[in-house]
């Protein structure tokens, strides 16, 4: 996969994408990240890529000439371009599947206000938030989506299998606690479902923990996941009761 970043803010970016399993994905020519400067492009002597936003209003905007200037130079249409912003569709587990299944994508990390429009309506072929909150710029969300997306590269991780659980199931449940060696911890013991080796057990035991977590944490995933009648039936009794039985 190839990954074009395009951003004000160049310096931001290269030692993120040398560390860990991003540096490594980049070693290992999994992918390829090209971060450009904006400022590039710039139509005036001074280096100026923002306004203020006509009409009147608060902050600042990214001009549409750079922008277009630089997806013209570079060929940037060839890619699946994304504008991160907070209006943008809510990156979440299932997209970053589908986002990791292409070839080229490339990041208009916005700042100030965000960008003008015609620049969106011209360069942009979809938009992305990573969560309902504001930053004061599209790169740390830049880094997010891409973490999120290269880590599910097969070949990234030595486990794909493991990278596609992690967090969310493929029924949209959230992940199951995890435990370590089963030695005592400050009072607490590993559960007893998880030993003995009977691999069913621990399977049953792991289902329902995940089904609690998600209840308790996010039961709005509840209305999309993929629930068996005895599955509904327990979240039922778990709402009646207040969740006060779901041990």
């Amino acid at each position: 996969m190839r990954i074009d970043i395009v951003t004000l803010f160049p310096g931001f970016f290269p030692a993120p994408l040398q560390t860990s399993i991003l540096g490594r994905a980049v070693s290992d020519d999994h992918i390829e990240v090209v971060v450009h400067d904006l400022r590039k492009y710039a139509v005036d002597r001074h280096g100026t890529v923002d306004d203020a936003p006509f009409g009147g209003g608060r902050g600042m905007l990214l001009k549409p000439e750079p922008v277009a200037a630089c997806w013209d130079d570079l060929g940037l249409s060839r890619g699946h371009s994304i504008y991160l912003s907070a209006d943008g569709e809510r990156l979440d587990q299932a997209l970053a599947i589908r986002l990791s299944l292409r070839q080229h994508i490339v990041l208009l990390c916005g700042h100030y206000k965000g960008v003008d429009e015609r620049a969106r309506r011209r360069c942009i072929d979809q938009e992305v938030s990573v969560g309902d909150y504001v930053l004061t710029g599209g790169e740390p969300a830049a880094l997010v989506l891409i973490d999120a997306v290269v880590r599910l590269i097969p070949g990234v991780l030595g486990d794909f299998s493991s990278a596609m659980a992690d967090s969310f199931h493929d029924d949209g449940l959230l992940d199951c606690p995890w435990f370590t060696r089963p030695a005592e911890f400050e009072g607490e013991r590993v559960p007893e479902e998880l030993l003995g080796g009977d691999h069913a057990r621990v399977e049953a035991w792991r289902r329902r923990q995940a089904l609690r977590r998600t209840y308790e944490r996010r039961p709005d995933l509840l209305d999309g996941a993929d629930l068996d009648g005895e599955e509904r039936r327990l979240v039922d009794r778990w709402t009646r009761s207040g969740a006060s039985d779901t041990d």
